[in-house]
């Protein structure tokens, strides 16, 4: 459970780019169902993002916290 977040908003990052590609090539073709695939991956891309984030200010925040209680 310890790189969750990071795990996952690696996953939804990549998600975010296939669907997005998708819909640049639906969009390419003149196919008019294009906009679910990029609202789709836009989304997935920036929960993503947000994981990747969050996980590493965890990250960061933890060995702090480690470190200030290795000095007391």
């Amino acid at each position: 459970m310890r790189n969750i977040y990071m795990r996952r908003g690696i996953w939804l990052l990549f998600l975010g780019i296939a669907l997005n590609l998708l819909g640049y090539y639906l969009m390419g073709e003149e196919i008019y169902k294009y906009g679910w695939a990029m609202v789709s991956g836009t989304l997935a891309f920036g929960f993503g993002f947000l994981s990747v984030i969050y996980s590493l200010i965890r990250k960061m925040d933890r060995k702090a916290i480690l470190k200030e209680r290795a000095e007391e």
